[in-house]
């Protein structure tokens, strides 16, 4: 029987004292874990140590849902010379999809989430829609504004990982902000669950799933479903994507050649083998005794 999501935060931090990074990699859901390496991991660990010292104590968890079958468990950890919070998110099937090394200040309760200052809800309405068709079709949402003519229309694609169409990470709700924002300006926004959120058993299931198939189908699919609304200009539908959702947006943009443009929000702008080093590797440095641990050959930039 798979352990409560408590239990596994305990052990991946059990783990990480113990060096055993790979073990860590192998609890991630399936469809995440080619996105994480022992390496990454070993490398974070270390510098947070290396900046706060050895570990000193390990205080009492603390658990909250984040949606969709996820509780975030937040462990507080002392150190020699600081404190941090461990913070691991753990789906209700026993994978994590989630951890974060945290200032000690997280492990408060995650606060509810407030429209950003920019949004005016006055000035848009909102329907729930479907986006795609059959088994894998997901939910999503249309934000209209409130105003006549025909309106440019955009897209939202989020980030890597199951996320939510709103891409909810704690009290933060990035897409949901754009979303209003752009709304509150005379935009239409199509934002939905992108599917390995809204049926991560199904996805499970299908052992060459690739990332073309996490975006491509219901990216297309939002699109013609913003080209066939009443109150779109079909010629002015546009992608916006962040981080992993703009790195495939000109991919999304080549098959499907009615979008009018791309927007990409902190996209990858080189091959991602090449990124994680790059990330690894500024992990690494911020603990100076590591730069032993990387090859002297392997010290130029990706």
């Amino acid at each position: 029987m798979l352990a409560a999501p408590v239990a596994t935060g305990l052990a991946v931090l059990e783990m990480a004292q113990a060096g055993r990074f790979a073990e860590i990699r192998d609890m991630f859901a399936p469809q995440l874990r080619p996105m994480v390496t022992a390496e990454a991991l070993q490398a974070a660990w270390a510098a947070e140590l290396g900046r706060k010292g050895p570990v000193s104590s390990v205080g009492a968890p603390v658990s909250e849902p984040a949606g969709a079958g996820v509780v975030v468990v937040k462990i507080p950890v002392t150190c020699e010379r600081g404190a941090l919070t461990v913070v691991v998110s753990v789906h209700e099937s026993g994978w994590l999809t989630g951890i974060q090394l945290a200032p000690a200040s997280a492990v408060e309760p995650t606060g509810p989430w407030e429209p950003p200052a920019y949004a005016d809800p006055e000035k848009f309405d909102e329907q729930d829609v479907t986006v795609g068709a059959g088994p894998l079709a997901v939910p999503g949402t249309l934000s209209v504004p409130r105003q006549p003519g025909l309106l440019p229309a955009v897209v939202l694609l989020g980030g890597s990982g199951p996320g939510d169409r709103d891409q909810t990470i704690g009290r933060n709700k990035l897409l949901k902000d754009v979303a209003w924002g752009l709304a509150s300006r005379g935009v239409a926004v199509l934002r939905f669950d992108k599917v390995t959120y809204a049926h991560p058993s199904e996805v499970t299931k299908v052992h060459d799933f690739t990332v073309a198939d996490e975006y491509l189908p219901h990216a297309v699919a939002a699109v013609h479903l913003l080209r066939q609304h009443p109150a779109v200009d079909a010629g002015r539908v546009f992608l916006l994507g962040h981080s992993l959702g703009g790195t495939v947006a000109p991919r999304v943009a080549a098959g499907e050649p009615s979008v009018a443009g791309l927007a990409i929000l902190a996209g990858g702008t080189q091959p991602l083998h090449w990124a994680a080093v790059r990330q690894i590797r500024y992990l690494a440095s911020l603990d100076p005794g590591d730069g032993r641990r990387i090859p002297a050959r392997d010290r130029r930039d990706a």
